[in-house]
């Protein structure tokens, strides 16, 4: 799996998704700090995440039969939200297997959409293995999936059309999809600018990965510890990994605190709801602008499944 996505890729996604995803708008603060970042909330998507992009790109790209067999994925919300919404808009079954810790705004949410849910405990990538291969679904997976990182692509498609001069793209990392479909929509679209991946402290997998040039796993659910449950992978995907080597500039981290103090930001600056795993990017351009490159920044906000505890007790917060 060592083959990059291709830019045409991406624009065949567009296509396919373009009646079902909202053209997310780049939204800037109420008062200007010292970068002025512009954020990207894909928290405003039907499902709530950027996720719905590659998930419905993955589902309508099967042909009838395969997808008439029902589509299995593995997830801790978002993306399992966002194939079984893609699985009722083709009238197909689907099924979830998610960690038994998974929020439970997550966890209502892809109940609300018709999936079965599974939930194990620890890692959920063999046993949504297995569950494809008994039922003979097919399995869609989260970030390793050509399909998956082309639909995120159309993010960073989005992002070069409406900010041509754009000079810094930060992007959460996880497993991969996002950052790899985003990178390399920039790196063709917009030559110039630095894609700089951000991720937990508590789970820089990726960061140790780059910096070292070998694919670093955190075993034993180190990579648990973040509040930033979407972004808890304990190490990127093989087709994800390729494209970060290929097209990110450096991978930053932030923490617990700033992570929490992102999302206060971005509710009262910007006026936008974000669950931990979406204040990612944006707390690397609040709280470690001198360690970024200068000029005009964009940082996606992935997601807005918050729960509602934890949102009171962040913008309770002084």
């Amino acid at each position: 799996m060592s083959d990059l996505v291709s830019l045409d890729a991406v624009y065949d996604a567009r296509d396919r998704i373009r009646e079902v995803v909202i053209r997310t708008p780049l939204v800037r603060p109420s008062r200007d700090g010292d970068r002025a970042t512009a954020v990207k909330p894909e928290s405003l998507q039907p499902t709530g995440a950027f996720k719905l992009r590659g998930a419905y790109n993955a589902v309508a790209a099967l042909d009838v039969g395969r997808r008439r067999a029902g589509v299995v994925a593995h997830s801790s919300g978002n993306h399992g939200r966002a194939v079984a919404w893609a699985a009722r808009a083709f009238g197909v079954p689907a099924v979830v297997v998610t960690p038994d810790d998974a929020p439970a705004v997550k966890v209502d949410g892809m109940r609300a959409l018709g999936a079965e849910l599974i939930f194990v405990a620890g890692e959920p990538i063999e046993p949504a293995e297995q569950v494809a291969a008994e039922r003979g679904a097919t399995l869609i997976r989260p970030y390793d999936a050509e399909a998956v990182i082309a639909g995120q692509g159309t993010v960073g498609v989005e992002i070069a059309e409406d900010a041509p001069d754009v000079e810094v793209v930060l992007v959460p990392v996880g497993g991969g999809g996002l950052i790899s479909g985003v990178a390399l929509a920039v790196a063709e679209l917009c030559p110039k600018a630095k894609v700089i991946g951000v991720e937990p402290e508590l789970a820089a997998d990726a960061s140790e990965s780059l910096a070292s040039g070998r694919l670093v796993e955190w075993t034993g659910g180190r990579a648990r510890r973040t509040i930033a449950d979407g972004l808890r992978s304990s190490r990127l995907g093989e087709l994800p990994w390729a494209h970060v080597q290929r097209y990110v500039h450096e991978i930053v981290t932030v923490t617990e605190d700033e992570i929490r103090a992102a999302m206060r930001t971005l509710a009262l600056d910007y006026r936008l709801v974000a669950e931990p795993s979406g204040a990612v990017a944006p707390a690397a351009a609040f709280h470690h602008d001198a360690e970024l490159p200068p000029g005009r920044t964009v940082a996606i906000v992935s997601g807005g499944n918050v729960e509602p505890g934890v949102l009171a007790e962040v913008l309770g917060a002084r």
